[in-house]
């Protein structure tokens, strides 16, 4: 009896953290996307629309469905958060019975049995009090005569092969097949042919040998591209001006009957999505620091003899007591030799005693996602290996925290991390000549946060109320070429950093970064130290 009371005290204090931000507004008004899709429409070209479709059902298995998470660039326009939807929003004014219009919303009709199953649905009830001009019942996006012909350009996010045709005739695959139809989408369209027939239709002399680039990059996603008889004669023979002239009119005739466009739209929606309004920023602010809270209760909690999903587990448990229902992405807790391995999200080592752990997770709040990774020593304490290494990440991430403020470009971080990671490895004897230090730290080091924790932005100059991450880090697998002392040794040290007119500021400073600190915070007592379960009896 005694030890219930122990655990219900324990949790009880545990489940009594502050939550620092509950007095701030924490939803999204209809008004915040009414205006989003009014911005949007302002960068339309004249004459055009722009469609836009909710992400699919996704399944997991047999006849269960993931829950569902609605399509980032969707929800931002409509905060519309139920599937089989599509969402027009016209340059121009349109016309009908009622007046003018400049945006039509298609959802699913309500289903009293289904619902008693999955729940309420809002119909087309629900969406009219949200603020849009049309709002109708999808089966009617499928009846309506839409004739997208008429417009100089039909704006696109390209489709994936992950929409499953069920048994509801109006489902989005159907909505998605009769919207191809209708503007010509061919069955066999190649996104990267198309890609690179349109730069072929503009391009000048100068600017061949960019085109001969990008021919090279998207060959690596698709091997056959070279193969195609103009992209061929392209590579072989465009620096001669005839030929670039014919080939020019020949591209042109091979997309001659597509009026849709499927880049422009990622750019217009990438332009709005990188610079944060003051509502966001109070999603992610919470996000953010609900992360932070995670990770310095794991600091405190961790023992050896846990495992890496227990480690995650400690984190989703403070996720949810501040009202993140989820994670942002998939979690990465990485012990040992895990660590260097950049996508490690199986997490299921259970000897992590001895070991630095890498913890890159975010909570997801309302939508928005926070992006953030301590290292620690599971021990408590680093060893000089450990720290030694972990000082240069903590000094490149200085380094490149200094250089994202307003004006700085993306690079200006990068290089700014590199630097220190370079002249470290070298000084340790790790590398023999500075390009060899990105066999240890291979990826980049600075990206947009928000609906995605890798959002959209066009990637030029930092502008204020951008919210972007500072990650380097240093990753040496064991058989690496250096002394083994460094091995299964990997460190990512990542904040989320908002720019201002005045510098930036850390969003994620309240879990400690400094090893002295991270040490120093280790050894405080957690709300779960005498947290245990009893043992399962298996006969």
């Amino acid at each position: 009896m005694f030890f219930k009371i122990v655990q219900i005290f324990i949790i009880i204090l545990f489940f009594s953290l502050p939550n620092k931000t509950k007095s701030q507004n924490t939803e999204l008004s209809s008004e915040f996307h009414k205006q989003r899709r009014a911005e949007l429409r302002k960068k339309l070209p004249n004459n055009s629309v722009a469609v836009l479709f909710s992400s699919p059902i996704r399944n997991r298995a047999n006849d269960v469905d993931y829950e569902y998470h609605p399509d980032p660039n969707f929800y931002y326009l409509t905060g519309w958060n139920e599937p089989h939807s599509v969402l027009l929003i016209y340059s121009n004014p349109q016309k009908d019975e009622k007046g003018t219009y400049y945006e039509k919303l298609y959802v699913r009709e309500r289903d009293v049995r289904n619902e008693m199953w999955n729940g309420k649905r809002l119909g087309v009830e629900g969406a009219l009090t949200m603020k849009y001009d049309r709002v109708l019942l999808k089966e009617y996006f499928l009846k309506d005569q839409h004739n997208f012909n008429k417009f100089d350009n039909v704006l696109i996010i390209d489709f994936k092969n992950d929409v499953r045709d069920g048994s509801d005739p109006s489902d989005l695959y159907d909505l998605q097949k009769h919207f191809k139809k209708k503007i010509n989408y061919p069955d066999n369209f190649n996104v990267l042919k198309y890609r690179l027939y349109k730069q072929i239709i503009k391009a000048k002399t100068d600017e061949i040998p960019k085109i001969k680039k990008m021919i090279e990059y998207y060959s690596q996603k698709d091997s056959l591209l070279t193969e195609d008889p103009l992209i061929k004669d392209f590579i072989s023979n465009s620096t001669e001006k005839d030929v670039l002239i014919d080939l020019k009119t020949k591209s042109a005739f091979l997309i001659r009957n597509f009026n849709f466009d499927i880049d422009l739209l990622n750019y217009y929606m990438a332009s709005l999505r990188e610079i944060k309004t003051k509502d966001e920023l109070i999603l992610l602010k919470k996000a953010i620091q609900i992360s932070a809270q995670g990770q310095k209760e794991v600091m405190k909690a961790i023992k050896p003899e846990m495992s890496e999903r227990e480690v995650q587990g400690i984190h989703q448990l403070v996720y949810k007591k501040y009202g993140a229902a989820h994670e942002g992405y998939p979690s990465i807790v990485g012990a040992g030799d895990n660590a260097c391995v950049l996508h490690y999200i199986t997490n299921n080592k259970t000897d992590i005693k001895n070991q630095l752990i890498l913890m890159d997770l975010g909570a997801e709040y309302n939508g928005y996602t926070a992006d953030v990774t301590r290292t620690i020593p599971v021990s408590g304490v680093f060893t000089l290996e450990q720290r030694e290494l972990y000082k240069i990440v903590y000094e490149s991430q200085e380094a490149g925290i200094s250089a994202a403020k307003k004006g700085a470009s993306f690079k200006d971080i990068s290089n700014a991390c590199y630097n220190v990671v370079k002249e470290g490895l070298l000084k340790l004897g790790i590398i023999k000549k500075p390009e060899e230090f990105r066999r240890y730290l291979p990826h980049g080091v600075a990206h947009h946060i928000g609906l995605d924790v890798h959002d959209p932005g066009l990637y030029e100059n930092l502008i204020p109320n951008m919210v972007i991450t500072v990650e380097p880090g240093i990753y040496i697998p064991k058989d690496s070429p250096c002394d083994s002392k460094w091995w299964e040794i990997g460190i990512r040290i990542e904040d989320d950093i908002l720019i201002t007119d005045n510098g930036n500021v850390n969003l994620s400073k309240d879990a400690p970064r400094k090893w002295d600190e991270i040490e120093k915070l280790m050894k405080e007592k957690s709300a779960l130290d005498d947290f245990e379960l009893p043992p399962l009896r298996i006969n």
